[in-house]
């Protein structure tokens, strides 16, 4: 990849939350471990598209004969800080065929009525597929913190069925990757301000955006508290600065390759003769 401005640092490292970690001291600016400016982190994208479809078709071809390994994205962020464009530009990359994309509204009145994992644990990805999740079973443990519509012992009780839930996904051969997209007050504010001034993105405009806008604060302290409470070996949480789109966007392009790299993906060994099948088709 001559001329390209790579990672000085993986973002598996860089951005992976440790021990005393701290939201408010991460600068939503920032691009850790990358030096380049915005044309470099474009080009960086579309050279390594490449790279993240054959991880993609390894992992979908392992599960055609017998392979149980599988990925999931969780991406977690305030309105406006980019989980579209996410989707996007870094799994566009993919074969549609191999993706399994949800995004989690507020539940319906029947989902309700049963335990809140009910309807996450129906939409894991399969075995072979790269599974995402557009807001996820946190929103228990964030919206209903801010207002207070969960006690403090059942929030607790929701972590830690959380953690039980993703390590019972890594057992069964599931990369869990938790993504924060993390922007600031300033920043969303400018995007709700350019979807008013843009007609053609009016659509994604939501007074509701502005009503929990209100809740800055409390949404921090939210995070703060999930990311305390659910980081952990199995599936650790990585904090992605976002004021800078394409940082998000190469960011966690590179935390799914290094994940997939991970899984040790090997393409399926030929169970017949090639050199018959070949001959075979020669002559047909």
């Amino acid at each position: 990849m001559a001329g390209l401005v790579e990672f000085d640092q993986h973002p598996l490292q860089t951005l992976k939350v440790g021990d005393g970690f701290v939201l408010a001291d991460i600068d939503p600016e920032s691009t850790p471990g990358f030096t380049g400016n915005k044309a470099d982190g474009k080009a960086l994208l579309a050279e390594l598209d490449g790279k993240l479809a054959e991880l993609q078709e390894k992992l979908f071809a392992e599960s055609r004969f017998g392979g149980t390994k599988r990925i999931l994205l969780i991406l977690q962020a305030m309105d406006t800080a980019g989980k579209g464009g996410i989707v996007n530009h870094v799994m566009a990359a993919m074969d549609p065929q191999g993706v399994q994309f949800k995004a989690f509204k507020a539940p319906t009145e029947e989902e309700k009525s049963y335990d809140f994992l009910w309807r996450i644990e129906k939409e894991v990805p399969a075995a072979g597929m790269v599974g995402v999740f557009d807001r996820s079973h946190y929103e228990d443990v964030l919206i209903h913190r801010v207002h207070g519509w969960a006690s403090p012992e059942e929030l607790k009780r929701r972590y830690v069925a959380i953690n039980e839930f993703e390590a019972r996904l890594t057992d069964s051969g599931t990369k869990v990757v938790k993504v924060m997209l993390y922007i600031s007050k300033d920043e969303q504010k400018a995007r709700l301000l350019a979807r008013l001034d843009d007609p053609a993105k009016h659509w994604k405009y939501s007074r509701g955006d502005l009503t929990e806008r209100a809740f800055w604060e409390d949404y921090m302290s939210a995070y703060q508290a999930a990311i305390d409470n659910t980081n952990s070996d199995a599936a650790p949480w990585h904090v992605v600065p976002a004021n800078k789109k394409w940082f998000a966007r190469i960011a966690v392009q590179q935390l799914l390759l290094g994940a997939m790299t991970d899984l040790q993906l090997e393409w399926p060994k030929a169970d017949f003769d090639v050199g018959v099948e070949r001959q075979l088709v020669e002559r047909s």
